[in-house]
């Protein structure tokens, strides 16, 4: 399928999508609410709340794999939801704290490459999309830049809550 973008509405929308993905907009950064966050006690769960930094830290990791592979791999199997997407060993996914924002830095690589290539029809269907008008590339890069946005926020709010705890 040939884009119906004109090549400067493309470039634009391009730039748009990896700035929503890479910089601060209307949501903070992964980084920053991770500098110098308190990872000994990253897998506390606080005040009644159903996850610790690290589950949300594991899942926010393990979402944005599952839709690149979503995306690149033909032979994708789906995860349950919601019990797939979580963790199942709490007290590890704290002990890999530095391994998961690794790995995290690493999909957003190739998903950003994904991005950068000119290959890549933002409009088009991506491989494993459902139908006409289905999963796009343009929704797949939407979808996690609005879920890691969500989660950051978590993220954000737990480390607050750490730092004030006793």
């Amino acid at each position: 399928m040939t884009s119906v973008l004109t090549p400067e509405a493309d470039a634009a929308l391009r730039a748009h999508v990896r700035a929503l993905l890479t910089s601060p907009q209307a949501h903070g950064m992964l980084d920053d609410v991770l500098k110098d966050f308190p990872t000994a006690r990253a897998g506390e769960r606080l005040h009644g709340l159903p996850y610790s930094a690290s589950e949300i830290l594991w899942h926010l990791r393990f979402t944005q794999r599952d839709i690149l592979d979503f995306v690149r791999d033909e032979t994708y199997g789906h995860t349950n939801w919601p019990d797939g997407y979580w963790p199942h060993d709490p007290e590890s996914s704290a002990r890999e704290w530095d391994a998961q924002v690794a790995a995290f830095h690493s999909d957003m690589d190739a998903l950003i490459a994904l991005l950068d290539d000119p290959a890549t029809d933002l409009l088009a269907v991506v491989p494993n999309g459902v139908g006409a008008g289905g999963q796009t590339w343009l929704r797949e890069f939407l979808v996690v830049a609005d879920h890691n946005a969500y989660h950051v926020a978590q993220l954000a709010l737990l480390r607050r809550l750490l730092d004030r705890a006793d």
